[in-house]
């Protein structure tokens, strides 16, 4: 019998609907290769719609989207609507109510592809970056006393729980020794400063790393991560950490790696509904000029077809992915590719046609 997965279509706003486009023929070109069925329902969530009706998520949404295998998230983002009601509104309360505990990040350079590094190449840019997703920070605890007034107060609360760290570091473990590269885990924390959550992180982590004998571990502050990331990034392996330090660490290895456009990033639930999404946003600047690269959308897709247990598909689409950036691209830039954002679908989809 062959397989069918309901596959939930979020194009949101800016330039989300012009990459998820070239996704989806990613998807639908592997599909027809390895002989599954994929079914895909369009969900008009984001700026737009926002500013149209005044809604964000409700729950007729979200009972749709728990029906499906995975999400495919293009951005949310709109220059109309004032920042943090659609993050909070739209992507926080998805990763909240779907319980996607954890935010993967794989960094890699390909063939090809420059890095604002010297003299690093693909040997040295292939780690991961595991964050916990649903608590510290983005929980929302804290409040204003007195705002507007010379005596104000704002308090923004990290919140860290025993269970939600242990089933990160958990995971972050059980990546490592299936990734089989390094088999090394960093923890990336501030214990000399943040001496209550952190030090929550590592008696987790050093409790945790008990079972997987197997694995190396280390410990780095987050500023050091930092520097290292940029000096010697062929240290890492897999790094685990926090939701504020995950969301800064990340988006400098997304430079490292030549930039947003071939950054791609998952949030997961093991057990449930996970969603995946380039991690550029929406780009208005470049809505409906073809230009944005879309490559960050298909893999993606690509992450999304391995965590559904379709790896055989998902590599032939990674595969693709190296030939065009290896071959074709100019530049990964938006404007710079020498292609358009169709055409480098299009290049994609060809290498994967004709894959033997």
């Amino acid at each position: 019998m062959t397989k069918k997965y309901k596959i939930a279509v979020i194009p949101g706003d800016g330039t989300g609907p012009e990459v998820v486009a070239e996704g989806i023929k990613a998807l639908d070109a592997v599909s027809g290769r390895f002989g599954f069925r994929l079914a895909y329902e369009n969900c008009n969530l984001g700026g737009e719609h926002y500013k149209n009706t005044g809604e964000l998520v409700d729950d007729t949404v979200l009972e749709s989207l728990s029906r499906a295998d995975a999400i495919y998230l293009g951005a949310i983002g709109h220059p109309d609507v004032k920042p943090g009601i659609l993050e909070k509104g739209i992507l926080l309360k998805l990763r909240f109510h779907f319980d996607q505990y954890i935010n993967l990040r794989p960094v890699k350079l390909y063939e090809g592809v420059e890095t604002p590094l010297k003299n690093k190449g693909p040997d040295d840019i292939d780690f991961v970056v595991v964050r916990e997703n649903t608590e510290g920070l983005y929980t929302g605890a804290g409040g204003f006393h007195k705002k507007g007034t010379p005596d104000e107060v704002a308090i923004q609360e990290s919140i860290n729980t025993r269970k939600g760290v242990e089933r990160c570091i958990r995971y972050a473990f059980e990546y490592c020794r299936k990734r089989n590269k390094r088999k090394k885990l960093t923890l990336c924390g501030k214990t000399n400063v943040l001496t209550y959550a952190f030090d929550l992180w590592e008696r987790t982590f050093n409790d945790v790393a008990k079972e997987y004998p197997d694995i190396e571990t280390d410990y780095a502050n987050v500023d050091a991560i930092c520097m290292w990331m940029v000096k010697n990034p062929e240290w890492f392996d897999v790094i685990v950490t926090d939701n504020m330090f995950g969301d800064i660490i990340s988006d400098l290895a997304a430079i490292i790696q030549g930039g947003m456009g071939i950054a791609a990033g998952a949030n997961i639930n093991p057990s449930g509904v996970s969603m995946f999404e380039p991690i550029g946003g929406s780009a208005p600047k470049y809505t409906g000029k073809h230009v944005i690269n879309p490559i960050a959308a298909i893999l993606a897709a690509q992450i999304m077809l391995a965590t559904i247990g379709e790896q055989k598909a998902a590599a032939m689409i990674e595969d693709a992915v190296k030939k065009v950036l290896r071959n074709d691209l100019k530049d990964v830039a938006a404007g710079k590719m020498g292609y358009t954002t169709e055409e480098v679908g299009n290049l994609v989809k060809e290498y994967i046609v004709n894959s033997e």
